[in-house]
């Protein structure tokens, strides 16, 4: 017998998804795995009020003791800042961590299964993962990728992370036919930098045409989400030339040290933060805020389409 799916909407999420208004879901790993408290909690209050203001109704996704909350209440979102050893969840391990009644942050993976399972179609997150250097010898390669091709969710980032192998990450979209569009620009938004030196495949400058392409994809039958490029504003950016060298001498590092797999992300983004004296973690920030911005009038277009 298939245990029921412990699954918790919170009253005001509840409340916009029988309203039919507009909803955006937000990730949990910048509550547990981003930056100290209390930074961590004002930072996740801005993103969720910037949502708010924008019309939608923000969802931010977590496992709390075994139950997958699907919007967090103040409390609840307080403690899980506090909360120390906290999980990281991606597709592989979120059954497993509900069945142990565990603890756990969503990542982008988890959270776009969140949002479905909450037919939540819009999420907002600061940067995607995907092919890491080197994959060719370590087959690295995030789960976010085969997540966008099968779940049905809108994604709004800022590009792939910048720490990750661009060209090789967007071939691999490709061949998993998930529309990779960049908005208001032709070049492809690179997380921290507003552009870089790839085309991104498509470009939508109206929030209200990707909205419709969401709709249409279901029309067509096709399987999967969206992946929208929102470029971080350009006084917030790390030029690309700048951060290029700094990623390369992290990189490094890493190899010599032995750092892969689960390890390798939050090695390569503490060093950047200490390589930029900071100004990496701040960016993060704007565009995360920029990213939620977007999301929520996407969501609002959906809600119109109705």
């Amino acid at each position: 017998m298939t245990p029921a799916l412990p699954l918790r909407l919170s009253p005001e999420v509840d409340a916009a998804r029988d309203a039919g208004a507009p909803l955006v879901a937000l990730e949990s790993t910048i509550l547990t795995h981003g930056m100290p408290f209390p930074q961590n909690l004002d930072t996740t209050r801005t993103v969720e009020a910037t949502v708010r203001e924008g019309g939608a109704v923000p969802a931010t996704i977590a496992v709390l003791d075994g139950v997958l909350h699907v919007g967090l209440v103040p409390d609840l979102l307080e403690t899980l800042a506090r909360r120390k050893d906290v999980a990281k969840l991606s597709r592989a391990d979120l059954a497993v961590c509900l069945a142990q009644r565990g603890t756990g942050s969503t990542t982008v993976a988890a959270t776009m299964i969140g949002a479905r399972l909450a037919g939540i179609e819009v999420f907002a997150t600061g940067g995607i993962g995907g092919v890491h250097h080197g994959a060719e010898h370590s087959f690295d390669i995030s789960a976010d990728l085969h997540e966008l091709a099968q779940t049905p969710v809108t994604v709004v980032c800022a590009g792939p992370k910048a720490i990750l192998d661009l060209p090789k990450t967007l071939e691999v979209l490709e061949t998993l036919g998930v529309p990779v569009i960049a908005f208001g620009q032709d070049s492809l938004p690179a997380f921290w930098s507003a552009t870089s030196d790839l085309k991104a495949p498509l470009r939508l400058d109206d929030p209200a045409d990707i909205a419709r392409a969401h709709r249409l994809r279901t029309a067509l039958g096709l399987p999967g989400g969206q992946l929208v490029a929102n470029p971080i504003p350009n006084g917030d950016e790390i030029p690309h030339h700048t951060l290029a060298p700094l990623i390369a001498q992290a990189t490094a590092e890493a190899e010599t040290a032995g750092i892969y797999g689960k390890a390798l992300t939050p090695f390569l983004l503490s060093r950047l933060f200490d390589l930029t004296e900071g100004r990496s973690l701040s960016a993060n920030i704007a565009l995360v805020v920029h990213n939620a911005r977007l999301a929520a009038k996407i969501a609002t277009s959906l809600a119109g389409l109705r």
